[in-house]
């Protein structure tokens, strides 16, 4: 039976923090089951590319659009092995939806795998499951973790922060160190 990961995303979350992971888990064997509130599988979400130019923020520019593959109001967390947030502005909003909340609460009681990068761990913030952890994310919402209860802790950009289950990193350039430390909770085997 192929073991499923359920990554939560919506519309204009980050191109590559949602289409790398995609892929990325894909290729090692797991049914990613990407979901959205009030979409189905198939429908699709819009994405940014998000950048840095040495500006105050990131800049941001529109990008691919993104095809869900399983139905947001048929998901039981029961289910899936791990949980992977996706970035960009999805976080902000999708939070505010009862049932992204619960999710989020379920997968921590049940000590499974998440990962949040850049600015999805504003979900993890909504759901109070911080407290006690280390994590990182895009700058700007290292006050929202500390107010958590949680710890920020600023990383390279490349890099990744894992503290038990979960792992985060600030932004797509970590694509790479999230989706390895990822793989390492969920026991994936590598062999090169």
């Amino acid at each position: 039976m192929v073991k499923k990961i359920l990554m939560l995303c919506g519309d204009y979350t980050e191109d590559y923090e949602t289409m790398v992971p995609f892929q990325a888990l894909s290729m090692l064997g797991y049914q990613v089951d990407a979901v959205c509130p009030d979409k189905k599988a198939g429908d699709t979400v819009a994405t940014a590319v998000h950048d840095f130019l040495g500006k105050q923020t990131y800049t941001e520019l529109t990008g691919h659009n993104f095809a869900l593959t399983a139905d947001f109001d048929s998901v039981k967390t029961s289910d899936y092995v791990g949980l992977f947030i996706t970035g960009g502005r999805a976080p902000e909003y999708i939070r505010l939806n009862p049932r992204v909340i619960e999710i989020v609460k379920e997968f921590f009681a049940d000590n499974k795998p998440v990962a949040a990068i850049c600015h999805g761990p504003q979900i993890l913030t909504a759901a109070g499951v911080l407290k006690g952890y280390k994590a990182t994310a895009y700058s700007a919402v290292g006050p929202d973790i500390n107010l958590a209860g949680g710890e920020y802790v600023e990383v390279p950009v490349d890099q990744a922060v894992v503290d038990r289950n979960l792992v985060t990193a600030p932004a797509w350039p970590g694509d790479t160190a999230i989706c390895r430390e990822f793989a390492k909770l969920l026991g994936a085997k590598i062999e090169i």
